[in-house]
């Protein structure tokens, strides 16, 4: 992670297929991957974002009709009507910054259509990024409007946390791309360090918001008691969580405090430089991995693994590329 070698990569062919050797280089259209670079961290970066779109996409093309479908538990279409309503009968300004969604421009007499077909393009879009590793502003601002336009009308059922955590992840992910070129290494456009920094903000404003909240609430994150009782109240515990349970009340006692270590003081480490920057990112992302194995939040724990990666520059991550 630390090493200071030179990784030469090439620019990229169109659609996505990259070129690596050690005889490229800036003077043959390539260009230097080191630390304090961030073209490798672009790809992972977007191919994470992509994968979270996927699921989240895969998740409403099975379960929009029956949630707020034609006649689902919560309309959509009943739910525009009222907007519309309320907003004088028509579709102006007003009723659009309500629930901004392009289903507004669309014929709701085929609701359940639109709800599919929103999402499988949506799906089709992020499989493209995952599969190619490349995106530009216009793909990645569609994925955004095409989700954004499912959580408002989504009422209820798209209300949690971890939607708007997605959005705003996605939103970032826009201005990591160029405009309209398709390359894996689009050498003219090297990656933001202001958008680099906003997805490290992002975990920092997420992990120390969750621990600030834990200290100011339950008195049990005080005394230590909280995981006493937690993986049996959790949302659908998974098969380990009964084990982890019936553990000692040391360990509970152990995984409190790591909590408050991880959520507490953690995210400062990104203040400390590149390297500390770097240890940050794999606590962050263990602590999170531990959380997949030991409970079940849908996919909040993954999506909140993405702004890690932005801890890492291109020589934490070129082993992921090969030589």
């Amino acid at each position: 992670g630390g090493s200071h070698r030179e990784h030469l990569l090439s620019q990229g062919t169109k659609g996505g297929q990259q070129e690596q050797g050690s005889a490229a280089g800036p003077a043959d259209g390539g260009v230097q991957v080191q630390p304090g670079t961030f073209w490798l961290t672009r790809i992972v970066l977007l191919r994470f974002i992509a994968f979270i779109y996927f699921v989240a996409f895969s998740v409403g093309y099975h379960q929009n009709r029956q949630l707020f479908g034609e006649t689902g538990l919560l309309p959509g279409k009943l739910y525009l009507q009222n907007i519309r309503r309320y907003a004088g009968g028509r579709v102006g300004f007003e009723a659009f910054s309500y629930a901004p969604t392009i289903l507004w421009f669309l014929d709701w007499s085929n609701m359940d259509a639109h709800l599919d077909n929103i999402a499988l393009l949506g799906m089709g879009l992020s499989v493209f990024i995952l599969l190619t590793g490349c995106a530009n502003m216009i793909i990645m601002f569609l994925l955004w409007i095409l989700y954004h336009s499912l959580v408002n009308i989504g009422q209820i059922w798209y209300s949690f946390g971890w939607e708007s955590q997605l959005l705003e992840t996605g939103f970032l992910g826009i201005f990591l791309c160029p405009v309209l070129t398709l390359r894996t290494i689009p050498r003219h456009t090297p990656p933001s360090k202001i958008v680099i920094w906003s997805f490290r903000w992002l975990i920092f404003r997420i992990m120390l918001g969750a621990g600030l909240i834990k200290i100011r609430g339950d008195r049990c994150w005080k005394d230590l008691t909280c995981m006493n009782y937690h993986y049996e109240t959790q949302p659908v515990p998974n098969p380990i969580a009964y084990y982890m349970h019936r553990s000692p009340w040391w360990f509970h006692s152990f995984e409190v405090l790591t909590n408050h270590f991880i959520e507490l003081i953690v995210p400062f480490f990104l203040l400390i430089g590149r390297r500390m920057c770097a240890i940050h990112g794999i606590l962050q992302i263990l602590f999170q991995v531990l959380l997949i194995i030991s409970g079940n939040l849908s996919f909040l724990n993954w999506l909140t693994i993405v702004p890690n990666i932005a801890c890492f520059d291109d020589s934490n991550l070129a082993f992921l590329f090969g030589s």
